[in-house]
């Protein structure tokens, strides 16, 4: 049963100066982890004193750097990873089935029709708002069929984050409303445990791409997944490298979780939105649904 301290847990957010320097931290913890460097050294290299650091880390995460750490390992990524083929078996073994359960964004992923993704978003109204999260700033796109897009920014570019998805939808109408995404930000970043709101999601892809950005939809919240698992789910056992970028490709940052396919070395690898975020989201959902 989960503790009542995971239980109440909110999730904090962060701006982007505080994610950036958490996520520092974070990526410097990983790389140096055999050397188990202390307080003082990992507050050094984010220039703060280890108090302030310590609170900011823990305010954000709930746990201190060290405990956190120790969920982005490779001994404790191995109870954490799971295979399609018996993915709910696994989820039960290590103790994921009920605090999954608590966490887990249910999504209901619509795609668009083949003629809608020929005329590239035409007659489809977006509206867009920027965002705190957890992860850093973000940029949120929905439609009337639901949510369209969702990205991070980049070093607090704005302007790159508004064309990109321009680009996405090449001919959609688009324009700023953050009252109504930010309807959809609480849902997904500031929803107390528990909350079961079912999120829609519409996207713009090949049938292939569709196909893997809903089995990423099965990796439950906690856990981690691989590249030749998910491709062997989707019975494309040798189409490695297509589901690669089919997973790299992903539209909808988070709540189509990508960050949960890891390499089978266990190494956490690369992400579109920055491997460090990656690794702070993997340790943020194993922390809160360690047993």
């Amino acid at each position: 049963m989960l503790s009542e301290k995971i239980l109440n847990y909110e999730p904090v957010a962060a701006n982007a100066y505080q994610y950036q320097q958490i996520a520092r931290a974070i990526d410097y913890l990983y790389e140096n982890f055999r050397m188990q460097p202390g307080l003082e050294e990992v507050a050094a290299q984010v220039n703060m004193s280890a108090f302030h650091f310590q609170r900011m880390f823990t305010e954000w995460a709930g746990i201190s750097p060290k405990r956190f750490l120790q969920f982005l390992t490779t001994d404790y990524l191995k109870h954490r990873i799971t295979g399609f083929d018996n993915l709910l078996d696994a989820a039960d073994a290590a103790g994921l089935s009920s605090q999954s359960r608590v966490y887990d964004l249910f999504v209901n992923l619509e795609a668009v029709t083949p003629q809608e993704y020929k005329e590239k978003g035409s007659g489809i109204l977006i509206e867009y708002g920027f965002h705190n999260t957890p992860f850093g700033e973000c940029i949120i796109g929905v439609t009337g069929r639901g949510i369209c897009h969702l990205s991070f920014l980049q070093e607090g570019n704005r302007s790159a984050a508004i064309e990109e998805l321009e680009a996405a939808w090449e001919r959609a109408q688009v324009r700023e409303n953050s009252r109504n995404t930010e309807l959809m930000a609480s849902a997904i970043f500031h929803r107390k445990p528990g909350e079961q709101e079912k999120l829609s999601v519409l996207v713009k892809g090949t049938n292939f791409q569709v196909k893997v950005w809903n089995a990423l939809l099965e990796v439950p919240y906690g856990a981690v997944s691989t590249y030749q698992s998910l491709a062997k789910h989707i019975e494309q056992p040798n189409a490695l490298q297509a589901v690669g970028s089919a997973v790299g490709a992903n539209p909808i940052a988070y709540l189509i979780p990508c960050h949960r396919i890891i390499r089978k070395n266990l190494i956490i690898g690369e992400y579109h939105w920055g491997t460090e975020r990656k690794k702070a989201m993997l340790g943020w959902e194993m922390s809160k649904t360690a047993i």
